[in-house]
């Protein structure tokens, strides 16, 4: 596969796949190859680290899941990588991150995304949670979704020059 097809199939793959019975297929006629190259080139990506695997990004909120919500959490630094890794296995969370701390405004540093049908359901999961792993007398809050303004995966590849960023 020829470098300009390689960065070529990465910007397809940001797209997501095709809604059809062969998507790699697919993706190897719209740059000029076969299945098999553009196989062996995610394979290669995959090996070298570049990606560790290939998932859909459902919209959720068309799906009834409506009452999304943003835990965060103020957790000591010494602790943040045993909570992070805690939380992030706990069930009902799809993401968990650190971010840094932007005092004094700002004292939250761990992230945790919750989805949900009905906000009181939210709001009691995750007090469970907090419960479960001891976790209720940290400062936190809880801060729930009131618009989508876009959801999308994440965009990597570089773009031709006069091509603009969103859409």
């Amino acid at each position: 596969m020829t470098a300009a097809q390689a960065l070529a199939l990465r910007r397809l793959l940001e797209q997501g796949l095709p809604r059809v019975s062969r998507p790699y297929q697919a993706l190897a006629e719209q740059i000029g190859t076969d299945e098999t190259q553009v196989l062996g080139q995610m394979r290669q990506w995959h090996a070298q680290g570049l990606f560790r695997r290939i998932g859909l990004v459902l919209n959720h909120r068309a799906l009834g899941f409506t009452a999304n919500a943003m835990l965060v959490l103020d957790v000591p630094d010494a602790l943040i990588d045993e909570v992070g890794q805690r939380l992030g296995r706990a069930p009902g969370i799809s993401l968990c991150y650190q971010r840094p701390r932007r005092l004094p405004q700002w004292r939250y540093n761990l992230f945790c995304m919750v989805h949900g049908r009905q906000r009181e359901r939210v709001e009691a999961q995750i007090r469970q949670m907090l419960e479960t792993h001891l976790l209720s007398d940290l400062p936190h809050q809880l801060l729930f979704s009131s618009h989508a303004f876009k959801q999308c995966g994440g965009r990597f590849a570089p773009l031709p020059s006069g091509v603009p960023a969103h859409g």
